[in-house]
């Protein structure tokens, strides 16, 4: 198992009251929520909606090693004069 590490991340959610609080409900278990602004109630054609600020850390698995390259004496060598005349006969 890899070690983890903290992920910062800032959002805008979108919803209604309900929906902000089942995404709000699913990141805290995610991670942990740091900052939550207020919601401002939008208007228009969004009535009945809400906007919210969400600042998060979460714990994300340490990137794997890279994998190791391919040394130039590993690499593929192409015949250019063999590719172009199969590619001449077509």
């Amino acid at each position: 198992m890899t070690a983890s590490r903290l992920v910062g991340a800032e959002m805008w959610a979108i919803g209604t009251a309900a929906e902000l609080d089942a995404i709000t409900a699913v990141l805290t278990a995610a991670g942990q929520i740091i900052h939550s602004g207020t919601r401002h109630r939008l208007t228009g054609a969004d009535t009945g909606r809400y906007r919210i600020y969400l600042r998060l850390t979460i714990a994300a698995p340490a990137p794997a090693p890279a994998s190791r390259r391919p040394t130039t004496h590993e690499a593929a060598v192409l015949d250019l004069d063999a590719a172009r005349a199969r590619r001449r006969a077509v």
